[in-house]
């Protein structure tokens, strides 16, 4: 087990509960382990995987998605720096995995509301950073979410925030082809 990780905060936890049929059908046959914790922010995350986190598991590829949680008190800047310390974490195992960094969804119903503005912003930080890195592939996946126009709607994420199980679903299929290719599928 532990071939591929999944690294986050409650919205990667929650594919235990709302996302279980997607990662039945997409992630369990990869010997997938979910390694999200609710209320994390990325100094949680990196604290968790520099105290043993990762156990004596062997990953061939890590999908992040953290610093949501982060968005209320810190900058950008301090967003995107912790997004890539973790990374540079995980790229320290001695298992020489890939990465996925996953752009931190959306959130707000309005491309005007703060908080979506500020993860925005470090989302364009930390994918900057991570076209420089080897192993480091960035993905955003954001206008999955969204309506034309932009706006995030309560059917999607019923607190502007946390996703429904069809949410998850398309989560799944948006990184799909991507997480094959890091795992050599074909």
């Amino acid at each position: 087990p532990g071939r591929l990780l999944f690294i986050g905060d409650s919205i990667t936890h929650a594919w235990e509960n709302n996302g279980a049929q997607a990662w039945a059908q997409h992630f369990a046959r990869r010997a997938a382990v979910n390694l999200g914790i609710s209320g994390d922010r990325t100094q949680h995350v990196l604290w968790r995987l520099r105290h043993g986190n990762l156990g004596q598991l062997s990953p061939e590829l890590a999908v992040l998605m953290i610093g949501t949680n982060n968005s209320g008190d810190d900058s950008p800047v301090m967003i995107a720096d912790g997004m890539r310390t973790v990374v540079e974490e995980l790229l320290a195992h001695p298992s020489q995995m890939q990465v996925l960094l996953l752009a931190i969804f959306p959130r707000g119903a309005t491309p005007a509301d703060p908080l979506r503005q500020t993860n925005e912003a470090a989302n364009n930080l930390a994918e900057a950073w991570a076209a420089t890195q080897p192993r480091v592939h960035f993905l955003d996946i954001g206008a999955s979410f969204l309506d034309p126009t932009g706006n995030l709607s309560r059917e999607v994420m019923p607190d502007l925030l946390h996703l429904t199980p069809a949410a998850y679903a398309t989560w799944a299929a948006a990184i799909e082809p991507e997480v094959a290719r890091l795992l050599g599928e074909g």
